[in-house]
């Protein structure tokens, strides 16, 4: 048995009544990557966020490398060599990466001299694991996937022999999350250990040398990843079987809904991302967008509910027209039956500092059945707030606690509930399970069918093929702005990576 890197022994911690963790035990090796899944609200995050000195535990104890430690900070976590990712990136965006890696670990008050030793140290950080960064880039102009990588340099930077990392892969595309974990094994193979928070089971049986299990804030089981199964970590997750695998049958399609005719959408630079595309999608059908983030999806999404400018093109709901290149109002497109679940829920589809019940009819708040006169139906809201909670098991099921302290994936459901019972006939969602766990997966999955089944028409987007391949009726690629092929839901992953690598384009052209 190798010797422990943590031990976290009999760890509890509460928020007022909600009871977040409940006399947690874990043991983390060295040099291992140990994994820690549980569905959305499990506890998983606060349970780190103890480690890291976010928060203290109300009892227990942590050790780390056998001796007992007392961590009341991030100081404290990164002097005992413990760093952290998080999953929403804590960056300056208007910094440069080199910024960014010594900010609050400057070597002196002579910045000059904290900059060319950081330059120094991250070029060998770079080399040494192949975390190469421009260091004078700019983190907004950064993608995602090269803004994580700042962060683990960040973490190595000051030491870091433990390091934690909380849903990598939710704002990754599948290449970059491959990149990641070629990263990862490389940190295990010079002696790193890694603590792995995820909800994605493949990736916890590709990756990880042990997993352990939480439920409601417990600790259910460890196990050795090697001889365990994608089915038995569901379930011990659920506490129930779980289906893997979206059920549905043939779709029963019936007049076009959607029709979007030649838009092309241009973004705040004025770049064009999305060029001259056209489709239908009819009612009793779901239509999935495939492709690498950044080839005009979001764009594309964004136009079509209303919250983007478009610059040329027609759409039509319904058979009446819609003009994207004026001044588009989304209120005006939900009152005619078009639902928008956006793609960051954080910046777009909630106001995270209000109420979970505020946040439940955002939107539609001036409908009816929310007034008393002039005035909002408190009352009437906080009923309908509830009765959302409990048909979608959004956890913890208090409509008057602030959206920021529910977990992403219990934010996803608020906002799926907010739009889905509204019944449109046309419903638009970006990224349906992104940060999701397994369970809410299953339920988010089988919310989409019933909607097409009940002769709705669904355009899904999501950087997760085997999401749109199970799904969709239709599949859609996107390449550089444009639509590039069309598939049924039987094409294989690797005829769907050629296209979204625009391979089959350029092949044409030669």
């Amino acid at each position: 048995m190798a010797e422990a890197a943590i031990e976290l022994v009999g760890i509890s911690k509460s928020f007022g009544a909600v009871r977040a963790n409940r006399d947690i035990n874990l043991e983390v090796q060295k040099g291992t990557i140990h994994g820690i899944i549980g569905e959305n609200g499990a506890g998983k995050s606060t349970l780190m966020s103890i480690l890291y000195g976010f928060y203290q535990a109300d009892q227990g104890e942590i050790r780390v490398n056998g001796k007992p430690t007392v961590i009341r900070s991030p100081n404290d976590a990164i002097a005992n060599g413990i760093g952290m990712v998080h999953q929403h990136f804590m960056l300056v965006d208007n910094f440069t990466v080199l910024e960014n890696v010594i900010l609050g670990a400057e070597s002196n008050a002579l910045l000059n001299s904290s900059i060319s030793k950081a330059r120094a140290e991250l070029k060998r950080l770079e080399q040494e694991y192949s975390l190469f960064v421009e260091p004078d880039a700019v983190i907004e102009e950064l993608p995602v996937g090269l803004q994580q990588r700042v962060e683990i340099l960040k973490a190595l930077y000051r030491g870091a022999e433990i390091l934690i990392l909380d849903e990598p892969t939710g704002v990754l595309t599948p290449p970059e999350a491959d990149h990641l974990f070629r990263i990862l094994k490389q940190l295990k193979e010079q002696g790193k250990t890694i603590v792995l928070i995820t909800h994605k089971l493949r990736e916890i049986m590709a990756i990880t040398d042990n997993v352990s299990v939480m439920r409601q804030g417990t600790m259910v089981a460890t196990r050795e990843t090697a001889k365990t199964t994608v089915e038995e970590l569901a379930e011990l997750m659920v506490g129930r079987r779980v289906l893997l695998r979206v059920e549905k049958g043939e779709p029963a399609l019936g007049a076009v809904k959607l029709s979007v005719r030649n838009l092309t959408v241009k973004d705040s630079r004025g770049v064009t991302m999305v060029e001259d595309v056209s489709f239908d999608i009819r009612a009793g059908e779901i239509v999935g967008i495939a492709g690498v983030a950044g080839n005009g999806q979001s764009e594309l999404l964004e136009a079509i509910s209303g919250v983007r400018k478009a610059v040329s093109g027609t759409v039509t709901l319904d058979g009446k027209p819609i003009d994207l290149t004026g001044a588009a109002d989304p209120g005006e497109l939900r009152d005619r039956g078009l639902a928008h679940v956006p793609e960051d829920r954080h910046h777009v589809g909630l106001v995270l500092a209000f109420e979970e019940n505020e946040n439940s009819i955002l939107g539609y708040h001036d409908k009816p059945h929310y007034l008393n006169g002039p005035f909002l139906n408190i009352e009437a809201i906080r009923r309908d707030a509830k009765e959302k909670i409990e048909k979608y098991d959004i956890r913890p099921s208090d409509c008057r606690l602030k959206t920021a302290n529910f977990s992403g994936g219990n934010q996803q459901k608020i906002v799926l509930a907010r739009e889905i019972e509204r019944d449109p006939g046309v419903l638009i969602v970006g990224q349906p399970t992104r940060g999701v766990d397994v369970g809410a997966i299953e339920f988010i999955h089988r919310r989409l069918i019933d909607m097409r089944d009940q002769g709705k028409a669904v355009l899904v987007v999501s950087v997760e093929l085997d999401e749109i391949r199970s799904l969709s009726d239709r599949i859609l690629v996107m390449f550089a702005g444009r639509v590039v092929g069309e598939r049924g839901p039987d094409a294989t992953e690797g005829e769907l990576g050629l296209l979204m690598a625009g391979v089959e384009q350029q092949e044409a052209a030669e």
